[in-house]
């Protein structure tokens, strides 16, 4: 790894039904250092759900952590989800060294009880 390069990120991709759950999800994601910074866009899914094709506008959020940080998002957001079935896509990235350290110092903080 040089100088211009953090230890590797973990991007989670996830959906959210509307943007009042999109926005309380993100918040407490980072309020609880679980991600040091979610990015919301809305978008149109089509997906097959108890045997029925659907439809419908939701909000996806991008959401970023730690490679250390990644277990307790996940937990995280198994527990703060509104979703019974939610998507939880993630994969690791490289970042530059200086977003690398701030997402690193964002989500190192002792961890905080899940509400």
């Amino acid at each position: 790894m040089d100088a211009t390069t953090a230890d590797p990120l973990v991007l989670v991709l996830t959906t959210e039904a509307d943007e009042g759950k999109a926005d309380a999800l993100a918040q407490a994601l980072v309020e609880q250092g679980l991600a040091a910074c979610v990015s919301r866009l809305p978008v149109r899914s089509t997906y097959r759900w108890q045997c029925q094709l659907e439809s419908a506008q939701e909000v996806q959020l991008l959401i970023k952590t730690s490679r250390a940080g990644w277990p307790r998002l996940e937990q995280g957001l198994r527990a703060l989800h509104s979703y019974d079935t939610p998507e939880l896509l993630h994969w690791e990235a490289e970042a530059s060294a200086d977003y690398g350290a701030w997402v690193s110092e964002s989500v190192a903080q002792a961890p905080q009880a899940l509400s």
